[in-house]
Order: C-alpha cells, then sequence, then structure tokens
C-alpha cells in the first residue's frame, strides 16, 4: 500500500502561482500513475492533471497548470500559474496501478488534501 502526503496549498491572489507537492511513501513505485483531484465546497471532487508516461489535463486548467514526476523522490508535482478564484478547492494526490481506473477517480490511494484558496 501507498501513503500519499500532499504539501503546497495556500492562500494566493488571482493570477499568482503555486506548487503542489505530493510525496509517495511505502510500497512506492515509478509504475504508479498519479494524479490530481480537486473539491469546492459544494461540489463533486473533479479530475485536474494525470501522468503516466505523458500527462492529460482537465480543459478547465489545460495551459496554466503542469504535472511533473520525480521517480527518485517519489514525488508528484503540480505547477498551477495564472490562478483564478474557481480554482479555490481542496487538492488531493492520488495513485493507482490502472490509467483508467484512476481518471475516473477510482483510485487505489488518497493523500489528505490541501487547501488552495485564490482570492479575487
Amino acid at each position: 500500500q501507498v501513503q500519499l502526503v500532499e504539501s503546497g496549498g495556500g492562500l494566493v491572489q488571482a493570477g499568482g502561482s503555486l506548487r503542489l507537492s505530493c510525496a509517495a511513501s511505502g510500497r512506492t513505485s515509478s509504475r504508479y500513475v498519479m494524479a490530481w483531484f480537486r473539491q469546492a465546497p459544494g461540489k463533486e471532487r473533479e479530475f485536474v492533471a494525470i501522468i503516466n508516461l505523458s500527462a492529460i489535463y482537465a480543459n478547465s486548467v489545460k495551459g496554466r497548470f503542469t504535472i511533473s514526476r520525480d521517480n527518485t523522490k517519489n514525488t508528484v508535482y503540480l505547477q498551477m500559474t495564472n490562478l483564478k478564484p474557481e480554482d479555490t478547492a481542496v487538492y488531493y494526490c492520488a495513485a493507482d496501478n490502472s490509467f483508467t481506473t484512476l481518471i475516473r477517480g477510482r483510485a487505489g490511494a488518497w493523500g489528505q488534501g490541501t487547501q488552495v484558496t485564490v482570492s479575487s
């Protein structure tokens, strides 16, 4: 089983940037597919980005967010630029062996989440 811990959230003004990190421990493997999801107040959790051999992004963040991973550090990152108030949410890191399972939000492992708040 893999454990995930997110960090890097905070309060930022619109147009600003943040970088989230997700450190994996336990039965870590570079073969894990990694992803970021987010959940805004009163809304369902939604897909943000996923990385395996390549990256895929939600349309709402494409061109502004970049997902990357450093397998030597068992860490995945989410670089967020040009942040908007609608990006305000709790951001969750997730991992699974299956790309299809993970992109559907049915991850084998989830982090505890980190709050991102974007002020207008």
